[in-house]
Formats: structure tokens, C-alpha cells, sequence
């Protein structure tokens, strides 16, 4: 004897819980109709369509809303590094505030994950030569990647870099560049 499809079994137990809780419309949108509803309410004519072994529904996929929640995902993954990176090299709290929105209490929770120290205090502003260095990087990076000076996602990324480059914290990276900025200096 073959067993139940599984399908009937899904749908019909989605239909009563819709049909418990008042979501008449969501059966509906389902594909059952007032006939069908009506089937739903005898505890017969139910077992008889959970109990059938050929599928009297189908399944269509949605490709548009699949691949969209396949894109979160992808960008979930991509946030989680960025963050990770941020830290490693030196990015403040604040900074992964404004970019994704933790709170101080989620940044020190990251930085516990990967391993990070407990910061204490803020890092040092660069020196003269130091801050040389960052401009003679900074400067042509930005007009060889074409960057905008509002384009923040952008500017961070650069910031990733150069810190990763030239080992200076990515906070300190940060708040030069946006003195520099405002200041007219570029």
C-alpha cells in the first residue's frame, strides 16, 4: 500500500491552522475554494484528503523571491566579514554603528568571536610623517578607484585597505580623511 503524499499532508495542515487562527484568505490565496472549505470542517472528508497517496496540489516555486532571499544570505555573509575586517583593523565602534548598525554591546560581542583584545581608550592620532604616508596613499587611491568624497561605502572600503596597508587603525584612518575633507584640503 503506498503511503500519504507528503504535499497533501503539508497543505491540509496549513489549511487548518490558517482556518484556526481566522486566515480565511490566506486558504484562499492557497487555491481552495468555498467548497473545499466547507470539506475542511468534516474530520472524514479531511482524513480522506490527508490519506491520499496521489498529490491533489502542487508546488510552484517563485524564482524572483527565491533568488532574492538567496542574495540576503550572500549579504549577510558579506556583512559579517566587513565587520570582521573592521575590527581587525582598527575601526571603532562607532564606525561599525554608522555602517550596520550594532550597538556597543553587539561590537564587543564580535570582537570577543574572533578573538580580538578588549580595547581601552581611543588610538593615537597619526604623527606628521605618518600622516604624509596616509596622503600620498590616500590621495591617488581616490582618484584612481574614481571615489566620491560622500560616497561612504566606498571611502570605508578604501579605509579597509590602507589600513591593511599601512598598519595605521582604521578609525584613525577614518576621522584624517573626513578632517581633510572638510577642511577643502582635497
Amino acid at each position: 500500500m503506498s503511503a500519504p503524499h507528503p504535499l497533501n499532508q503539508a497543505v491540509i495542515a496549513q489549511a487548518l491552522h490558517d482556518l484556526r487562527n481566522g486566515q480565511l484568505r490566506r486558504c484562499k490565496a492557497m487555491g481552495f475554494g468555498e467548497q473545499e472549505l466547507d470539506a475542511l470542517k468534516h474530520p472524514a472528508l479531511v482524513s480522506v484528503l490527508i490519506n491520499a497517496t496521489v498529490p491533489w496540489c502542487s508546488v510552484r516555486v517563485n524564482s524572483d523571491v527565491l533568488q532574492r532571499l538567496l542574495r540576503q544570505v550572500a549579504n549577510v555573509e558579506q556583512e559579517i566579514a566587513t565587520v570582521d575586517r573592521m575590527l581587525r583593523v582598527g575601526a571603532s565602534t562607532e564606525m561599525v554603528s554608522k555602517f550596520f548598525g550594532l550597538t556597543h554591546q553587539e561590537v564587543a560581542l564580535r570582537r570577543d568571536i574572533i578573538g580580538l583584545p578588549k580595547r581601552k581608550g581611543r588610538h593615537r592620532v597619526l604623527s606628521e610623517e605618518q600622516d604624509i604616508q596616509l596622503w600620498e596613499h590616500w590621495k591617488p587611491a581616490i582618484e584612481q578607484r574614481g571615489i566620491a568624497l560622500n560616497d561612504d561605502m566606498a571611502m570605508l572600503d578604501l579605509t579597509l585597505d590602507l589600513a591593511e596597508e599601512l598598519g595605521f587603525p582604521a578609525s584613525v584612518i577614518w576621522s584624517t580623511v573626513h578632517s581633510w575633507i572638510e577642511q577643502d584640503l582635497v
